[in-house]
């Protein structure tokens, strides 16, 4: 159990690279449980690579990542997933060839066998489009149902952290609203906390409890969703022109 008052995950001045390239420049991020907590930027701004390099890949060559007080930052990927973190990258990437039942049954892989049947019920119940496409080929699923595959095969792990990068991308206005509904339902009555990588920073700010904007692979700003929301250079930077 994380102790009282400690951040379920924090990271402490880390530096990650590509080559002699630096993504991330010591960037300080906490979330504590049951939050959600938005990362916010340009493209190339480091979002991405912040959250995978939690899972190790690329490495962290400087600083400390800590979940639930424990040091994983040169745990092995395999080793960090079964701690319940679950991810859902960007792109999806859900395996085109099996049926969506398959792809949710491998998400399952590190949880405990017994629990399969329940945790298929409760991403059913969150994406009852899911049911109906269970025996389907995920590579025939549209761009919203596979974003819909994606986040549930990363709730078959039963996560306590689940990391959620650009779950809106390519997806219509109408898509959108309903995987950020089922953010929030998860967050709300699953107490499941969220780190949420999102270039949308009108839908990201208004759904999460604090944020971050990153800028070259610094942390240049932080507050609570609706203080980030209000900022003229945040306004100005990732709001003129889109939704208010």
């Amino acid at each position: 159990m994380t102790a009282p008052g400690q951040p379920l995950l924090a990271l402490r001045g880390v530096k990650a690279y590509y080559g002699n390239v630096a993504a991330l420049k010591g960037v300080d991020v906490e979330i504590r449980e049951g939050e959600i907590v938005a990362l916010i930027g340009a493209n190339g701004a480091g979002k991405s690579t912040l959250m995978m390099t939690v899972f190790g890949a690329p490495r962290a060559r400087e600083g400390e990542i800590r979940f639930a007080g424990r040091d994983i930052t040169a745990l092995p990927t395999h080793e960090i997933a079964k701690l319940r973190i679950a991810q859902s990258p960007e792109g999806r990437r859900i395996f085109p060839r099996m049926t969506v039942l398959e792809n949710l049954q491998i998400g399952g892989t590190v949880s405990d066998a017994a629990d399969l049947s329940a945790d298929l019920d409760r991403v059913f119940t969150l994406f009852p489009r899911l049911r109906d496409r269970q025996h389907q080929r995920g590579g025939t699923l549209s761009g919203g149902e596979q974003q819909m595959l994606a986040i549930g095969r990363a709730l078959m792990a039963r996560p306590r952290l689940i990391l959620l990068d650009e779950p809106s991308l390519g997806l219509a206005p109408l898509l959108v609203q309903q995987i950020f509904a089922a953010i929030r339902t998860l967050n709300e009555q699953d107490k499941l906390t969220v780190f949420l990588v999102e270039q949308n920073a009108h839908h990201a700010l208004k759904l999460a409890h604090r944020g971050y904007v990153i800028v070259n692979g610094e942390i240049s700003m932080q507050g609570s969703g609706r203080e980030l929301l209000q900022r003229p250079e945040i306004r100005a930077a990732y709001l003129e022109g889109g939704v208010r």
